[in-house]
């Protein structure tokens, strides 16, 4: 009595998973400097306030 094709191939993909590689990629993080303008500075600086006008209780 043989085993049917399908159990064979799944037999065969097993063992030959098996002895696959595994690869190991190392990733250093990332660091990114950005310099602020005045602009994105100042636009921070009224939404701050705005923010403190609508929630006095905030701090």
């Amino acid at each position: 009595m043989s085993a049917p094709p399908r159990v064979l191939a799944l037999v065969a993909a097993l063992a030959a998973s098996a002895c696959a590689p595994t690869v190991h990629v190392k990733v250093d993080p990332i660091t990114i400097y950005a310099k602020l303008d005045a602009n994105v500075r100042l636009q921070l600086d009224e939404d701050v306030k705005a923010l403190i006008q609508k929630n006095p209780n905030l701090f």
